[in-house]
């Protein structure tokens, strides 16, 4: 579809712009994440690198009825056009709930710094109940399967010519956070999640934080695509019930006339 084609050279021309550098002509001869890591910076990829991009991009392409899923389907679903579907799930995708949420995770590393300050570092946020970036799922209750798949690409990726020390150290954390969160939360399951190594790989490529949640809708809009047309063939408009549970039993006054019409109004029933 042409959103899926046009996303890169959106995020890419616009990054670019924002900038003060000129956007780059097209490339049709390379592939969808090359194409993305070209009109970012204006040089041709590394096979490496494109091979790396192109793994994230895939394991995100579509994950569920998400908030920014839910919020295309919703749109679509009262027949609006494909477009503006997606620029609702764009809006839902914004939020640093959603699609904000890896670069939380890499400063975290960052703010480590070397694997013997993880212990003492992690154990303080837990001590003060603080959340640790990058363990955890509202639905997974077990490690996250995408967080295994970007791991292994993180690897490969970082032993071809990344920073291989800021990969070590990511694994140092990891280890050390999950130890760490197992001893203070035995009862609750808190594995690593995709946005660990998101930020991990997404960084070794090169991009800064600002990029994470633009190259995610790289990656989502096909799934958005996809849920879309489904709705579509389903034809059925999304209207979800709600119940009301706030106070019963309330009734209105009417003030007296009098009184009404010293504030420039008539009584109201």
């Amino acid at each position: 579809m042409t959103a899926i084609a046009s996303f890169p050279t959106i995020v890419g021309s616009y990054w670019r712009v924002l900038n003060r550098e000129t956007p780059v002509a097209i490339r049709t001869d390379l592939l969808h994440a090359a194409h993305y890591l070209h009109q970012l910076s204006g040089t041709e990829p590394s096979p490496e690198r494109a091979r790396a991009l192109e793994t994230y991009l895939n394991t995100v392409s579509d994950h569920g009825l998400n908030a920014s899923t839910f919020a295309a389907r919703v749109i679509i679903s009262t027949r609006s056009d494909v477009i503006s579907a997606i620029t609702g799930a764009v809006g839902a995708l914004k939020g640093p709930l959603h699609g904000g949420a890896p670069g939380p995770a890499l400063d975290m590393v960052f703010e480590i710094g070397t694997p013997e300050r993880a212990e003492a570092f992690i154990r303080a946020k837990l001590d003060r109940g603080e959340r640790i970036m990058g363990f955890g799922h509202r639905v997974y209750r077990v490690r996250d399967p995408r967080a295994d798949v970007l791991a292994q690409a993180a690897e490969r990726f970082f032993s071809s010519g990344g920073d291989k020390r800021l990969y070590d150290l990511a694994r140092s954390v990891e280890a050390t956070a999950l130890r760490l969160l197992r001893e203070y939360k035995p009862d609750r399951r808190l594995d690593t999640n995709v946005e660990f190594y998101t930020a991990l790989l997404l960084h070794g490529l090169g991009l800064p934080t600002q990029l994470f949640t633009p190259t995610f809708a790289v990656g989502r809009v096909v799934g958005w695509s996809a849920h879309c047309l489904e709705q579509l063939a389903e034809g059925k408009l999304i209207r979800p019930q709600s119940v009301y549970v706030g106070p019963r039993g309330l009734h209105y006054d009417r003030a007296p006339a009098s009184v009404a019409s010293s504030e420039g109004g008539p009584s109201r029933r």
